[in-house]
């Protein structure tokens, strides 16, 4: 691997001749060359070109569900090879369970986009936002918002301390989306990123020009960005200040979003003193923060805020736990738990911003900015004087309002404590840092945790709650999910990277439109009321997803609703409200004439009145949705329904799909009763062998 790193460019391998622009990127413990890094000669307008021709074009004939489905076939070919990416990840400081958090991680990313894919996105390539808004009095001009793809390219900037996580949280949304993607990866662990791409390209998965990787600089992209393409970037708060300020992205032609350095903090409740279990809690998570990825990551713990005089205990109980849990060294070795900083010069960083620390007043309570004696590969004892090894560190600072604590990141195994006197003085410190991916707060008492939230959360992208309740489940204070937002306000960036289908819809354009209702069906993909519909030859109910259209219909008979009826519902259901058994109290009641059916003997009524009771393409009713009763139904009182054909979803992976069908119940004056959506499980095809074996199988 001491070549020149290759990037895949157009759909192939390519490595620029050997030149002095390479930077030599080497191993975190010993020093050994692991790769040259350099991109000499790129043509970056070529790159940016292929994805948003080639790459555009593939990407966009396929649905939602087709590049989910594919996002979890990638998921599938880097699981089978993950003992391949957790080697090469040793080279860069980290440990296996450091590696669990990047490569499984990302792996996890995938197959939950995936899954929230063909879950919560329509099998088409338009999405519906929100309602309709009828605009005419006659149902003839509605609007309504969708989400359509950007057409341009996705450049993705990421850091050095997640080369597969930290890439993948940012392709999966673009992928999904429908949006081509290059990926930058930060040198020191390139090559770390050129492996899982070179994974997906060997098994021969990714849709041509979806994916381009750069394995170093990318010199002027900005300039060759426009309207439709966006960058998200990860890194220090200065870089991402400084592209902020190139002109694509001040014009807002270029749509940039941010995930920055962040001086998180944890707060240790009032409550939680030394021998409960939240306080064991808070160590607990406070050396874990401190020691994964030897600090190094944009979630860590960086203040530690605590209730006054509990600073010492803190540190003791930390001390203690360091001792007995961490050993330093080689990941290779046999039972390093932290690993080194990524560079010397990462090293060299971090024991500068210590030294910032100190003279702005820090004590250090915890470690020492000297060589820390390690475990080698060979599993030997001693100094690495080639490996950029550092002891876990703990500050305290008298003033805990001393700028330096909520300003000065060191980007390592590095932590300053700080104490508070009141909930509302906590608060502020948090405030202090100007902006947080995370807070944790560990706490029992539910009042603190509110009054907490309602003063730090405008500062923070995540709040986790931390108690003996969930101290054993959580995902932990530094661990983002893909179901949740991970982004913050300030200095973190002001993005929301991840977040489930927020983070696809980054990469898509909301557009109002207005029309008939039969144009907003057809780019939508929804029927709605107005728009064309056939309730003429062959039950819907007959008819499998190959033969069903948008629009089928039925339109059932009428049904009278008796005194009898109703008394009998009541009896049977158990459900004998006032008003539909007492007709005084029934009628004093402002919303009711008297005594009424019941809402639930309408809709099982209305499922009798359009139902086709035959074996079918019909699989399965599995629910029905957005139910509202409209006008009270009294007795001598006509119903009937009519049933739609809404919206038709294949599963890609299913010999059936979901039909949604929009229900609307009718009176003898047509006015309307009720509506609602009914789901069903329908098969894709009539063939009588097809159907018959999934109706066993239920």
């Amino acid at each position: 691997m001491s070549g020149i790193l290759p990037s895949y460019l157009r759909d192939t391998w390519w490595t620029p001749d050997a030149s002095d622009e390479v930077t030599e990127v080497r191993d975190a413990s010993t020093g050994e060359i692991v790769a040259r890094v350099g991109t000499a000669g790129i043509d970056v307008a070529g790159v940016l070109e292929h994805a948003r021709t080639v790459g555009q074009r593939s990407l966009g004939a396929l649905t939602f569900h087709e590049r989910a489905v594919l996002l979890k076939q990638f998921a599938l070919a880097l699981s089978e090879r993950k003992e391949e990416l957790y080697d090469l990840s040793m080279r860069s400081g980290s440990t296996r369970r450091d590696s669990l958090s990047d490569i499984d991680g990302g792996i996890g990313v995938l197959f939950t986009y995936s899954s929230k894919g063909r879950r919560e996105l329509p099998n088409a390539k338009v999405m519906v936002d929100g309602p309709i808004e009828p605009l005419s009095k006659d149902g003839s001009f509605l609007g309504e918002h969708v989400f359509t793809r950007l057409p341009g390219v996705a450049v993705q900037i990421n850091a050095f301390n997640f080369p597969m996580w930290g890439s993948l949280e940012k392709f999966a949304p673009a992928f999904l989306a429908g949006v081509p993607t290059v990926v930058k990866p930060a040198t020191p662990t390139a090559y770390v990123a050129e492996a899982w791409v070179r994974i997906l390209v060997e098994a021969d998965l990714l849709p041509e020009g979806s994916l381009q990787l750069v394995s170093g600089r990318l010199p002027g992209v900005l300039d060759h960005l426009r309207l439709g393409d966006l960058v998200g970037f990860t890194g220090s708060a200065s870089t991402a200040s400084h592209l902020r300020t190139h002109p694509g992205v001040e014009s807002g032609d270029v749509r940039f979003t941010s995930e920055t350095d962040s001086i998180n903090a944890s707060v240790l409740g009032p409550d939680a003193r030394p021998g409960t279990p939240e306080f064991d809690a808070y160590i607990s998570q406070l050396m874990v923060e401190m020691t994964t990825k030897a600090g190094q990551k944009c979630t860590a713990i960086r203040r530690a805020i605590v209730p006054r005089g509990l600073s010492r205990d803190v540190a003791e109980a930390l001390e203690a736990k360091i001792a007995a849990r961490v050993v330093i060294g080689d990941p290779r070795a046999e039972g390093v738990t932290m690993g080194p900083v990524v560079s010397l010069s990462q090293r060299d960083d971090v024991r500068a911003q210590v030294a910032r620390l100190q003279d702005a007043g820090g004590e250090l309570l915890v470690g020492s900015t000297d060589a820390p004696q390690v475990v080698r590969a060979d599993g030997t004892v001693g100094e690495a004087a080639d490996g950029a090894f550092l002891s876990p560190m703990l500050l305290a600072f008298a003033d805990p309002t001393t700028p330096e604590a909520h300003q000065l990141e060191a980007f390592g195994p590095v932590a300053s404590l700080l104490e508070y006197d009141s909930i509302a003085d906590a608060a502020d410190l948090v405030a202090r840092g100007g902006g947080s991916l995370v807070t944790s707060v560990v706490t029992h008492d539910q009042d603190v945790a509110v009054e907490l939230l309602t003063r730090i959360g405008a500062y923070n992208g995540r709040v986790l709650f931390l108690s003996r309740e969930n101290a054993r489940t959580s995902t932990g204070h530094g661990a983002p999910v893909p179901h949740l937002v991970h982004g913050g306000p300030g200095r973190a960036g002001g993005g929301e990277e991840l977040g489930g289908i927020r983070s696809v819809l980054h990469h898509m354009q909301r557009t109002a439109v207005q029309g008939s209702p039969d144009v907003l069906t057809a780019i939508s993909g929804v029927w709605h009321a107005g728009a064309a519909h056939r309730a003429e030859g062959a039950h819907p109910f007959r008819k499998s997803l190959a033969d069903l259209r948008i629009g089928d219909a039925v339109e059932s008979a009428s049904r009278t609703v008796t005194l009898g009826d109703i008394e009998t519902f009541a009896e049977f259901t158990g459900d004998t409200f006032y008003a539909h058994m007492d007709e005084e109290s029934a009628a004093a009641n402002p919303f009711f004439p008297g005594r009424v059916a019941h809402g639930y003997l309408l809709v099982s009524w209305a499922a009798g009145l359009f139902v086709d009771p035959d074996p079918g393409p019909v699989l399965a009713n599995y629910g029905l949705e957005n139910l509202r009763f409209v006008t009270p139904v009294s007795p001598g009182d006509e119903i009937r329904v009519a049933l739609t054909a809404k919206q038709i979803t294949p599963r890609e992976t299913d010999d059936y799909g979901e039909v949604r069908w929009d229900a609307v119940i009718r009176n003898q004056d047509d006015a309307i009763v009720a509506t609602y959506d009914v789901l069903t499980l329908v098969a894709k095809t009539t063939g009588a062998s097809a159907v018959s074996e999934m109706v066993g199988a239920r």
